[in-house]
């Protein structure tokens, strides 16, 4: 019959420390990709705002001298990330892929224009700045007209102005729901052993030597939580960075370590407050206040 129960009571010791250790893993690991995409933000909108195309036309009469000497001054710009000479032949082909018929064909001759397709950097795709430029490239009299979307670029600004505010919003907020949910799985963890605490109490040991046992049995789970966190992160940025490399998740890899050991120590700082204070609310409770 005794050993009937020690066995129960094992099992039931095994399964409170797998489910510490599987919260502690999927707060942290959830907690790390926010913190994914917070360093990460910047980044990701910056890859879009690259992605607006400035298209500068110019006038059939441009000479091939002018047109060379407009695409070296906006390469050695500070604001231009790269820049594309397409020909008329090229936009025509360009067309005829998309459309599936030449155009050509009806009109008998191509209306297009040359035209220089320039991307901006991503601090630079703003609504002001896009209009200094283009009032800067008209004013070359063999420019005939600059296009670019000036509302999906006002509408971008204002969705990544929303989108970082409402990040850190939910950054913190996440943060504080982590460190109750680690709490309330280390307080269950140790509630389970409240008796055995007391019996200690009673035999005369001092409440520092009841809790090290505790913390340091603790701190193992967090720290075996946190590594499974850091495996499930590793998997994730690997499968985002092979999916989608043009982002570059990998440029800084010592913020991306600063990441993972944050999370690391994390889980051992939360476990090990978490157990320090529902010890010693057990040690300070009366023994009748136990049931």
């Amino acid at each position: 019959m005794s050993a009937s129960f020690e066995k129960y009571q094992k099992r039931k010791l095994i399964s409170s420390y797998f489910s510490v250790v599987l919260s502690i893993a999927l707060v942290l690991f959830l907690l790390g990709l926010l913190g994914l995409l917070v360093l990460n933000a910047k980044k990701v909108s910056d890859h879009f705002k690259e992605q607006v195309v400035v298209t500068i036309y110019l006038k059939d009469t441009a000479k091939e001298v002018e047109t060379k000497q407009l695409e070296k001054s906006l390469a050695l710009a500070d604001y231009v990330k790269s820049t594309e000479y397409v020909s008329k032949e090229e936009a025509a082909a360009s067309m005829k892929e998309e459309n599936g018929e030449d155009f050509m064909d009806f009109l008998g001759y191509n209306p297009l224009q040359n035209s220089i397709d320039v991307h901006l950097k991503a601090d630079y795709v703003t609504s002001e700045h896009l209009e200094e430029i283009s009032k800067e490239a008209l004013n070359k009299n063999f420019v005939d007209e600059v296009r670019y979307d000036n509302d999906l670029v006002t509408l971008m600004n204002n969705n990544v102005k929303k989108i970082s505010f409402w990040v850190l919003i939910l950054s913190g907020i996440f943060t504080l729901i982590a460190v109750l949910l680690i709490n309330s799985s280390i307080r269950l963890a140790v509630y389970a052993k409240r008796f055995t605490i007391k019996t200690m109490q009673m035999v005369g040991a001092t409440k520092r030597f009841i809790r090290r046992p505790f913390i340091w049995k603790s701190v193992q789970l967090g720290i075996l939580g946190a590594i499974i966190a850091l495996i499930g992160m590793a998997v994730v940025l690997y499968y985002l960075n092979q999916t989608f490399p043009e982002l570059d998740l990998m440029r800084n890899p010592i913020l991306i370590g600063a990441l993972f050991i944050a999370v690391f120590i994390l889980g051992i700082i939360i476990t090990w407050i978490s157990t320090f204070f529902a010890t010693q609310r057990f040690l300070n409770l009366k023994t009748d206040q136990l049931y």
